[in-house]
């Protein structure tokens, strides 16, 4: 009795048939998708919109001083302040985006929402206007670059007041920085904080 084993003929011995194709396959999607492609886009990010491709940097005297899109931390009473951040373990983390994701009955948002009234009040006794809610509130991002119009309104008079300025000349500048809404509906008017605190600071060279 021949118990040899049979060789299934409808079984092909010859695995290339397959795997040819499908390394073909492979190395040309590779080279569409992880090369071709990307030097694509890069190309005419490039060369039509350069300056947001390349993070939308601001340059003053030859040096970068920030980006339109990452807010940066202001503190002098001279300055515009920014909307507060809550990125770890530096406020404007652009590598940890967050926010702090406090409850609004959380005891520490109490605190620091507490603390960051005081520290306005105090730099600005006399101002008895309500404080806009973006200037004692961290956004969802903590990158917030821009403040709400009301927010800059509301820091007029204590900028303008450290800087010896008229109060309607600092109005201006607000007015000058001011951005509207997207398509004129969507959104509403903000104030990008780095340009115009760089506007102020450009006023008051020689």
């Amino acid at each position: 009795m021949n118990h040899s084993l049979q060789t299934n003929p409808s079984e092909p011995d010859d695995k290339s048939p397959v795997l040819r194709p499908a390394l073909v396959l492979f190395v040309v999607l590779s080279l569409l998708t992880g090369l071709l492609y990307p030097l694509l886009v890069t190309g005419v990010a490039q060369a039509v919109f350069a300056h947001q491709a390349n993070g939308s940097l601001v340059q003053r005297d030859g040096k970068t001083v920030g980006s339109e899109l990452i807010g940066q931390p202001f503190s002098q009473p001279g300055h515009f302040w920014s909307r507060p951040s809550a990125t770890g373990p530096m406020a404007y983390n652009a590598a940890a985006s967050s926010g702090s994701n406090f409850g609004p009955s959380h005891p520490a948002l109490a605190e620091a929402v507490q603390a960051r009234i005081a520290a306005l009040r105090a730099d600005d006794p006399g101002n008895t206007a309500p404080v806009p809610v973006d200037l004692i509130t961290a956004s969802a991002s903590g990158l917030d670059p821009h403040i709400s119009l009301a927010a800059a309104r509301y820091q007029v008079t204590r900028v303008a007041r450290v800087r010896s300025l008229a109060p309607e000349q600092v109005n201006t500048l607000v007015d000058q920085h001011t951005e509207g809404a997207w398509l004129g509906f969507m959104g509403e008017a903000r104030v990008n904080v780095l340009a115009l605190n760089l506007a102020l600071d450009a006023q008051a060279r020689p």
